[in-house]
């Protein structure tokens, strides 16, 4: 069974979270154009709430 790959923007989600959870900053964002990085940074603030919380943490 083939496996479906997640749009690009759901991916953009999640990597900006995993930097964000892993305390890297958000200049370090990759992309260029507006909607992918838009996703990015929604993740990477996010993460940072969920830092703030206390999630993430081990």
């Amino acid at each position: 069974m083939k496996r479906q790959k997640r749009d690009k923007a759901t991916r953009a989600h999640a990597k900006g979270y995993q930097a964000g959870i892993s305390g890297r900053s958000k200049d370090i964002c990759p992309f260029q154009a507006a909607e992918p990085r838009s996703q990015w940074l929604g993740g990477w603030r996010e993460a940072v709430e969920d830092r703030q919380i206390g999630l993430g943490t081990r």
